[in-house]
């Protein structure tokens, strides 16, 4: 593994570490060998303990006093909270930005993202365009803390959409998803939520038997 430079370096090592979490390099329950990633990465310990705090308060990581760090574990109760939070979010930003935002702008953005996701070639690119997708109303709601609110969940949310993306039949969703541009096009507020809201309801099926697998 090359070793980062130092510049920025809390922010490289944050962001490192928060990819091989989300894309599942790190098991989930698993524990982070602090020793090792100092060596792997070549830094000491006070960037790496600034990013891995960072990782704790976005719930990626948990620390224990005598136990060290570890990985989140999941079970299909946090998948339901998880995904009950992100929807709760949703529904807000969406509300606020078919109030505020600019709808052309936010058609073509979303549009965008449909396009990305057709042409994916991996989970990880599918990931990225529905969690941009999504994002469109969020950065339209005219709302930083709303906004705030979704980053400090967007961690554990990244994560469930990526060990959705490694089921069968997750790469099907262009229907949902079409209805939330059409729900856009048309203003219409219910169309788009129940468009998200299936999305979830099929994402936290799948996510729970995969769950049950491991």
């Amino acid at each position: 593994m090359s070793k980062i430079k130092k510049q920025s370096l809390v922010d490289q090592l944050y962001s490192q570490l928060r990819e091989e979490i989300i894309t599942l390099r790190y098991p989930l329950g698993s524990r982070l060998n602090v020793n090792e990633i100092q060596d792997d990465y070549g830094v000491s310990s006070t960037p790496l303990r600034e990013a891995l705090n960072r990782l704790q308060q976005e719930g990626l990581v948990v620390a224990e006093n005598n136990v060290g760090v570890s990985i989140l574990s999941l079970d299909a109760h946090d998948v339901d909270e998880i995904e009950e939070l992100a929807l709760t979010l949703q529904g807000a930003a969406v509300k606020l930005s078919l109030q505020r935002g600019d709808r052309a702008q936010m058609q073509q953005h979303i549009d965008e993202q449909l396009a990305r996701y057709t042409a994916a070639r991996s989970p990880r690119e599918r990931v990225r365009a529905v969690f941009e997708l999504i994002g469109t109303f969020y950065r339209y709601c005219g709302n930083q803390r709303l906004d705030s609110s979704m980053v400090a969940v967007q961690g554990q949310v990244l994560l469930l959409r990526q060990i959705y993306m490694l089921c069968p039949g997750s790469d099907q969703d262009l229907d949902l998803l079409t209805r939330v541009s059409e729900g856009l096009r048309a203003g219409d507020e219910g169309a788009i939520l129940s468009a998200l809201t299936a999305y979830s309801e099929r994402s936290r099926k799948a996510i729970k038997r995969w769950l049950d697998k491991q």
